[in-house]
Parts: C-alpha cells; sequence; structure tokens
C-alpha cells in the first residue's frame, strides 16, 4: 500500500487560527500542518479535510479515483465541503469489516474515546491502522496474531495507546510508527523528533507518501541514559516521558519513606499519580541487582539520593570515619553501580541532580557531598549513550551516542 499523508496536524491544524502560543508562533513554512487526512493507494481516504483536493494536488495525486471516504473524527472532525465527485464520506460500525472495490479491507477498531480507527489491509495484505486523535483501541489486549507493517497514532497525546500496542503485540520491533495530530501542545522543531524517537516513532511533513512494508529504520533507543537537571527544572517529567510509550516499566525510588515528613509523602505521591498505572514501583537504593536481572526497562530516580544513602553507609559526613577507610568504601559502591551499569542488558533511564554551578555549602560535609555527586555523574555519563541536561524545563542534549 502507497500512503500519502494529506495533512499530519491536529483538527485545527497548526498553528492554531488565532493562537499566540509560542509553539503556533514557529510553526509557519515547512513546519505548519494542516488537519491530518490519508489517502491509501489514490482510492481510500481517511477522513475528509479542509483543502484535501489541493493537498493532493500538491503531493501529485488525485481525489478523483476515490472510492470510500472513512471519518474518524467525534462528531464528524472539522467541517468541510465534499468536493464534487467524491462518494459520501461515512464511519464503519466498531468492529464491522467493509471491503472496497479497490481490494482493500477496512475494519473498525473500537476506541477509548469518542471516534473510530481503522485496521486497513491492502491487497497485498500489508496491514496499516490509522487512529483517531486522542483515541487508543480499547479493549485489544491479546487479539493481535501479527505486528501491524505501519500505525499512524496520536503518539504526542496518547503515549500510552503506543504502549497498549506493544503490550497487545500490535506494535513490534519493525512496525513503522508515525505520529499525526500534531498540535500546538506537541514539542516543535528538533525536540518533537528527538521525543519521538525515544518513543520508537517519527514525524514526517505534510504530503509525504509512505510505502507500508517498505524497510524504514526505526529510530535507535538508547539502551542507558542519563538525565541531569536541577530543581524543579523538569528533569524527572523528561524521564518518564522517555519510557512513557512503553508498557512496562520498573520505577525505582531511591529516596524511599519519610517517617512523619508530611511534604516529602506528598512529593512522592505526585510523582505516582503521574506515572501510568502499568508501572511498579520498587523502593531500594540496592541498584546492582536490578542493573544485573533480566526485566523491563528501569526508570532509577534519582541517583542524587542513591549517593545519599552510600555515604550514609560509609559514614561519609564524619571527618575522621572518611579519612579512616570511608572514602574507599564509598568508592567502591561506586565502583559497583557503574560496572552494573556497564554489563547491564536492561533498557535504562536514570536521573541525577547536576551540582557545582557556584554556590559552595558551608561545611566541609556539604562540599564532600557536592564534590562526590559530580564524580558520580561524571561516571555515569561515561557509561550512557545519551545525556540530557534540563534547563526551565528544556531537554538539551550533552551527548548522543
Amino acid at each position: 500500500m502507497e500512503l500519502t499523508l494529506l495533512g499530519t496536524g491536529a483538527p485545527e491544524g497548526l498553528p492554531r487560527p488565532g493562537c499566540p502560543c509560542a509553539a503556533c508562533a514557529v510553526s509557519v513554512g515547512g513546519r505548519s500542518r494542516a488537519a491530518t487526512a490519508v489517502l491509501v493507494d489514490g482510492s481510500v481516504l481517511l477522513d475528509l479535510t479542509p483543502g484535501a483536493v489541493l493537498a493532493a494536488a500538491r503531493a501529485g495525486h488525485s481525489l478523483a479515483g476515490v472510492r470510500q471516504v472513512l471519518l474518524t473524527h467525534p462528531h464528524g472532525g472539522p467541517a468541510v465541503e465534499l468536493p464534487p465527485g467524491l462518494p459520501a464520506a461515512g464511519r464503519v460500525p466498531d468492529g464491522r469489516e467493509l471491503a472496497v472495490i479497490s481490494g482493500h479491507r477496512v475494519r473498525a477498531v473500537p476506541m477509548d474515546a469518542p471516534g473510530t480507527g481503522y485496521e486497513v489491509t491492502g491487497p497485498d495484505g500489508d496491514r496499516l491502522l490509522y487512529l483517531p486523535p486522542g483515541g487508543s483501541p480499547a479493549g485489544a489486549r491479546g487479539n493481535h496474531t501479527a505486528p501491524y507493517d505501519m500505525v499512524l497514532a496520536d503518539v504526542t497525546g496518547r503515549p500510552d495507546g503506543l504502549a497498549l500496542l506493544r503490550e497487545t503485540g500490535a506494535v513490534g520491533p519493525t512496525t513503522d510508527v508515525v505520529a499525526v495530530h500534531l498540535g500546538h501542545d506537541a514539542p516543535t522543531g528538533q525536540e518533537l523528533h528527538r521525543r519521538l524517537a525515544a518513543a520508537g516513532a517519527r514525524a514526517v511533513p505534510d504530503g509525504t507518501t509512505l510505502v507500508v512494508g517498505e524497510y524504514h529504520a526505526v529510530p535507535d533507543l538508547p539502551r542507558r541514559t542519563l538525565v541531569l537537571g536541577g530543581a524543579r527544572s523538569g528533569k524527572s517529567v523528561e524521564a518518564e516521558r522517555r519510557l512513557e510509550a512503553f508498557p512496562t516499566v520498573e520505577y525505582v525510588a531511591t529516596g524511599g519513606t519519610r517517617e512523619g515528613d508530611r511534604e516529602w509523602a506528598q512529593r512522592v505521591s505526585l510523582h505516582r499519580e503521574r506515572r501510568p498505572g502499568s508501572w511498579r514501583t520498587t523502593e531500594t537504593c540496592e541498584l546492582v541487582p536490578l542493573l544485573a536481572a533480566d526485566g523491563p526497562p528501569l526508570l532509577i530516580d534519582c541517583l542524587a539520593l542513591w549517593l545519599t544513602d552510600a555515604m550514609d553507609r560509609a559514614g561519609a559526613w564524619s571527618d575522621e570515619t572518611w579519612t579512616g577507610g570511608g572514602r574507599e568504601q564509598l568508592a567502591e559502591r561506586v565502583a559497583e553501580l557503574v560496572a552494573a551499569l556497564r554489563a547491564t542488558s536492561r533498557q535504562v533511564v536514570a536521573v541525577s541532580n547536576e551540582v557545582g554551578s557556584g554556590v559552595v555549602p558551608a561545611t566541609a560535609s556539604g562540599r564532600r557531598f557536592r564534590d562526590e555527586l559530580g564524580r558520580l555523574n561524571v561516571a555515569v555519563a561515561g557509561e550512557c549513550e545519551h545525556v540530557l541536561l534540563v534547563v526551565a524545563g528544556q531537554a538539551l542534549v550533552l551527548k548522543d551516542g
């Protein structure tokens, strides 16, 4: 099957008319996106959007051969007039299958939100899944015997939907996942491509023609990532985003609980509420056994609290203990962690605090912690393929491969 994406944007398009936000302000020229619509082999049109005829012409296609127009958006989607010669737009009832004269078979996939998704099988057996904005398949667990060749979905708006597709086998290692329905809530420019790559997906400009089943390199997912940042910089959110499109993640909380500390309990609760329900939480500072074991991706938050625990065990806060063997004990524990990170087969995203930007702690123990955290960050970054620094919610790539 050959697909032409007449648009790749949200129903309102990008930029959104009259919107003064920063994302809309920079979404001009090649960054602008019309409402998503897909022309399949020149015969099936998924979603009828404003300017579809002109968009097809710009891409070198005509809508004259369209035999079926199907809607996915709730409430009919963007209001448009039916171009002359096109069949009336319709919707296939959930679970029903439609045979098109062109040889395509279309099955309506039930969604967990208003709208309709479509599974399109081409004459040669290639399979495409096209999902509406804000939608994810409902009740799809265990229903897939083989992955789709291509998935077009709202990856930035519903990363959990992509996680479900992976869990059920609908998306496999070779599935080409293309993000559509991109609006002003999605990142722009290189940040969009970086975030999609972390989810194993990609974005293409309006007018792009894709061939379903054709080999396309799946974005490489770094096996080990370190996310650095200051207090309230957004580093934990950035780390979580890198794994939000995966069904099972082991979240390793190194901070534990603090009896009687209400403010700390509230912080922990907010972190838990933000994470997907399918993730499991492990509260421990024993990271080496976790890194050595097989299992789902690990998200470690954070190394600064792990170091606090390691310094507690080494008695590193006391000058006397520090010079009497504490320094060596801590170095040994750090070396064990770094070696385990080097040898691990699991995907790992670790969070740590960036330090040493000018403030000098007033105590010797405070300066010791600052120095040791800096050294730990250096050692861990050396074992990671990908390192990010988050400043004011913006992720800066420090190391990429």
